[in-house]
This record gives structure tokens, C-alpha cells and sequence, in this order.
């Protein structure tokens, strides 16, 4: 057995730069992290190979003293914390003193730097553990470190590094994610001599839609809560925005970009009742607490966090995000025009009522009280209705709009004790399996409470006496088999708790109108209203749209006018 030795320094580094220095992206995220904390209000990120060649990062920050420029190099140094209240406040991006250390062990680095009082800069190059003299140069205020050869002296680690291309993509998202919570700062990237990114000082706002586009901004909701210490802002996708992956959530704990299992199940449990299938949202969110609340020396590369109250923070961040989701139709933010009456409506929609009689209807409903969604003027097929608002046309996925107004209905109704229901005058019989004869039997009070009333009428037969009011018009042996379905599968318990969304958008499906039901304008105008005043009416219980509108001016561009 060997004997037990201490480490040289330079093979501690090298140690370390395992968990700090991943890939050239985990270099710059440390150095625009460092310009950053020096107060930096103009950044320049300059790439060669992806940055497995060059990392350059050059500020005009406060700068680092002739004196201390050796002490940036070494291991555990650092301006920002002194002592353990300040690690356990810790408000920088940086503070463990170790990552240029690090870097330097296994690269070529240089850094030249400038504070406000000295009369020149000063300049300190190291390879490895090589560490050079310092030396006079030219600068202006601010600091340049520019990292060469990354790995050139561990080959292995080298060998691990991806295409040029492949660490592009790490860097730009690094880039990303730190000109996102500086929006107050400009920033610059160039790759290979070409210019990516150019970004002016600028609003939150404005930053988000400069770097995540404006079909993002335009189809995101505002977020803006504060309670005590904890504040939420940022923008937060509307259901149409997400993605097959989860490559567009931006999450930042006071200005620091963080992986966060909490608050990203917070997020996820906001938009349960509003995505389809496994689709992920879209957000930039940002969380400000007191520093003291959380913890940020959880991993040498600090994007992971613990939260001394993690119960009150995910409850803030679920809903906070839930209301700025969940409002009416009347909510929804929609782009208006004003629209004139000179065409007549075509008579080819086939309405009951005379084209003109209906064309005065609208004109004098619009004149006194305009709606968010406007007033109904036909039926497409049985499926869609179009409505005519200030804005243009609205198209409306009747049986989802009426499936999440009846889901809505039935949450209210649910949570105010128990399901309102109505005896049926011809009790619905349908074939029931022993299971499910066995089921119903057992869960009477679950499905009482849920508005059922059933009973066995036979061997094998079941009948429902009573049905929830809302669904009353609905497939009734339809939703009772699924209601059984659900208990039977998950447990009447569970069924009304954690399982109690799943369970009430498997009622209102089987309630919802059904397509193909020719509606009265009357009827069409009342499901209207009713969006209007319905939380989440935007999206249906599966997450897909209910409504679109196409304003005048998306008409005018379908039909090439004006060209």
C-alpha cells in the first residue's frame, strides 16, 4: 500500500477544474460571471473553434490591482466573501475562488487588467502551473482574460470535447442565459471573426424577445407577483408556445441561471391543466429572495440550489404562475383593429336568421357593448364557430371551449363540498363488468360526492339514477364508465385528490357538446359569454387551443391586399 502523500497544487487544480471547467462553455460562464461582479456595463465575448481555441471575455468593470493580479490566480482567493455570514448572504455570482485557478491550470491564460486610480494597466500571463511576472500594458478601465489551448496539457480530457459546432451551441446558450438576467448590461459576442449577437442596455422585456424572438414575447404572459421577500417576474408562455423539449425554461435565483428540481416542478404543476401530452412550456422567470434564504454553495459550478423553505417558495412560484395562466377569454391579451361593417355576411353559412336581420343584430350589439370574443355568425362543418370581433375573426373549437367551461364548472362545485346533481326521470342502464359492479359498490360515497348515483339493476347491469347538473345532457353511460375506470385503476382516493383534475376532464369530455351539433346563433353567443368569464378557457382540459383570432391585417396579408 502506497503511503498517503499531499497533492501538488497544480494536480489540486486540475482536480478541481474536473467539476469547474467541463467545456470551453464552462469557461466562459465563469469569466462573464466574473465581469459581472466587477460591474461591468459592456461586455465582448470573442470565440475561436467554438471556444476550444480562444476564450476572450473583455469588461470595462472596476479592474483588478497591479498587486492582486497574481492572487486571481491562486486557489481559494477571492474580493467577495471574508468570512461565513457572508458565504451564507452571498448575493455575487461568484465566490468560491477557485475557478481561475482552475482554468489556468489546464490552459494557456492571460489576463490584462486596469482599475480607475492606476496610471497604466498591468498584465499576467500563466501555462499550466507556469505563473509569469507582471508585466505593464495598455488598457482602458476593465479587465480582458483570454483563455487558449484549452486541456493542451491534459490530453485525455481533451479528447472528450465535442465538434466545433456542438461547443458553439454550449457557449451560445452560456451567453444566453447571462445577457437574460443582465439585461442592464450590453453585451457582444463574435465567433470565428463573424458577429452573433449584439446586444444594446435594455429593458428585461426587450432582452427576452432580442434573444428568444418575438413570436416568444407576443405569445407569452407578463408575471409580476411579489409577497414579503419573494418576487416573481419574467414572461411565461402561453400553452400554443411549448415544445417537445424543455430548451426553452429560463429559471434565475437573484440573477443566477439555476437547475432546480423544486422550481421546476412548481412550473410544471402550474401548466398540468393547460399542456397536451408531454409537451414542455416555454418561460423566463426570474425569483428574487433574500439571500440569507438560500443556498448557493450547494456545487462548485452553481447552478444548483437549496431553499431553507422550499414548501413556501414552490407554493409562490405555483401560484403565482397559475393565476397569470388561468385567465378568461375576456383576459387573454388580443391584438385589436378596428374592423368595418360595409361587407355583407355571406349567405352561404346557411343561418336561420335573414342575412340582413342578422347583420343589424350585430351592428347595434357591437355599438353598445363590444366583447373580447364578439358575436357569433355561423357554424364550419359542425366543428368551428366564427365570430366577428373588434379585431377581426374568431375561430372557436366548440367542444373544447364547452369541455373546459364544464371542467371549471365541476372544480367549483367540487370544492365547495360536493357535486350538484340532478335525479334523471329514465334511470341510463348499460352492461357493467363484475369489477366494475364491485367498484361502484364501494365507492358509492366517491361518486356521490362526484354527483353519481349508481346502482345495480341486474347480474351484470348498472344504472345511473343521478348525474352531476352540468353534465346532465351529456353521454351519460359514457362518463359513468369512465368515472369507474379511473377509481377503479387509481383508487377513489386518489381519484379525488391527486388524480382529480385527470378525473374531472374524463367527466366534462363525455359532457362537452359534442362536433357536429348544429348550434343556434343564440346558443353559440351564450358559449361565447361563457369563455369570457372562465379561468383557462384558452386552452381545453388536454392542453390544445380552444380560440384563435386572425386579426383584419392576418386576413388582408392571406388575400395579398395593399400588395
Amino acid at each position: 500500500m502506497t503511503a498517503i502523500r499531499v497533492l501538488p497544487q497544480l494536480l489540486v487544480s486540475q482536480i478541481a477544474a474536473g467539476e469547474v471547467v467541463e467545456r470551453p462553455a464552462s469557461v466562459l460562464k465563469e469569466l462573464l460571471e466574473n465581469s459581472v461582479d466587477a460591474g461591468a456595463q459592456a461586455i465582448t465575448v470573442v470565440l475561436e473553434a467554438g471556444g476550444i481555441k480562444r476564450v476572450q471575455v473583455e469588461d470595462d468593470g472596476g479592474g483588478i490591482a497591479r498587486d492582486e493580479l497574481a492572487l486571481a490566480l491562486a486557489r481559494h482567493a477571492t474580493s467577495k466573501i471574508a468570512s461565513l455570514d457572508d458565504l451564507e448572504g452571498v448575493a455575487t455570482m461568484g465566490f468560491r475562488g477557485e475557478a481561475l485557478a482552475s482554468i489556468a491550470s489546464v490552459s494557456r491564460l492571460s489576463i490584462t487588467s486596469r482599475t480607475r486610480e492606476a496610471p497604466h494597466g498591468a498584465a499576467l500571463s500563466a501555462e499550466g502551473a507556469q505563473i509569469g511576472e507582471v508585466q505593464p500594458a495598455a488598457r482602458a478601465q476593465g479587465t480582458t482574460v483570454a483563455v487558449s489551448d484549452l486541456y493542451f496539457n491534459t490530453p485525455a480530457r481533451r479528447k472528450f470535447l465535442r465538434t466545433e459546432s456542438t461547443e458553439f451551441g454550449h457557449c451560445d446558450e452560456v451567453f444566453r442565459r447571462v445577457a437574460l438576467a443582465h439585461a442592464n448590461t450590453a453585451f457582444m459576442l463574435k465567433h470565428n471573426g463573424r458577429v452573433s449577437h449584439v446586444l444594446r442596455t435594455q429593458t428585461a422585456a426587450e432582452r427576452a424577445a432580442a434573444l428568444l424572438g418575438d413570436g416568444f414575447f407576443e405569445q407569452s404572459t407578463s408575471i409580476e407577483t411579489q409577497t414579503g421577500t419573494l418576487r416573481l417576474f419574467g414572461r411565461a408562455g402561453t400553452p400554443q408556445t411549448a415544445r417537445e423539449r424543455a430548451d426553452g425554461q429560463y429559471f434565475f435565483v437573484n440573477g443566477r441561471y439555476v437547475r432546480d428540481r423544486l422550481l421546476s416542478h412548481a412550473a410544471r404543476e402550474a401548466y398540468s391543466e393547460l399542456l397536451h401530452g408531454e409537451r414542455q412550456p416555454a418561460y423566463v422567470l426570474f425569483l428574487e429572495i433574500d439571500p440569507r434564504g438560500v443556498d448557493v454553495n450547494v456545487h462548485p459550478a452553481k447552478t444548483e440550489v437549496r431553499f431553507r423553505d422550499p414548501r413556501a417558495v414552490h407554493q409562490f412560484v405555483y401560484h403565482a404562475l397559475q393565476r397569470a395562466l388561468s385567465p378568461s377569454a375576456a383576459q387573454a391579451p388580443v391584438s385589436y383593429a378596428s374592423v368595418g361593417m360595409e361587407r355583407p355576411i355571406q349567405a352561404a353559412f346557411g343561418l336561420a336568421q335573414p342575412t340582413a336581420a342578422y347583420e343589424s343584430f350585430i351592428r347595434s350589439s357591437v355599438a353598445e357593448k363590444p366583447q373580447p370574443l364578439g358575436y357569433a355568425l355561423g357554424q364550419l362543418h359542425g366543428v368551428y364557430i366564427l365570430a366577428q370581433n373588434e379585431a377581426g375573426l374568431v375561430l372557436v373549437d366548440m367542444h373544447a371551449a364547452h369541455e373546459r367551461i364544464v371542467m371549471e364548472k365541476l372544480k367549483a362545485n367540487l370544492d365547495a363540498g360536493a357535486v350538484q346533481r340532478q335525479s334523471l326521470l329514465v334511470p341510463a342502464v348499460f352492461q357493467a363488468e363484475a369489477l366494475d359492479i364491485a367498484t361502484a359498490e364501494e365507492s358509492r360515497d366517491a361518486l356521490e360526492r362526484l354527483g353519481l348515483e349508481l346502482t345495480v339493476s341486474g347480474p351484470n347491469e348498472l344504472a345511473v339514477r343521478a348525474a352531476p347538473a352540468a353534465l346532465a345532457g351529456g353521454d351519460i353511460v359514457g362518463l359513468a364508465r369512465g368515472v369507474l375506470g379511473e377509481i377503479r385503476e387509481y383508487g377513489a382516493s386518489q381519484a379525488l385528490s391527486s388524480r382529480q383534475n385527470e378525473l374531472l376532464a374524463t367527466m366534462a369530455c363525455h359532457a362537452a357538446v359534442r362536433a357536429h351539433r348544429a348550434l343556434s346563433i343564440a346558443e353559440m353567443n351564450a358559449l361565447l359569454r361563457e369563455m369570457e368569464e372562465t379561468e383557462r378557457s384558452g386552452s381545453c382540459n388536454h392542453g390544445r387551443p380552444t380560440w384563435y383570432q386572425l386579426t383584419m391585417a392576418d386576413l388582408d396579408r392571406l388575400f395579398m391586399r395593399g400588395k
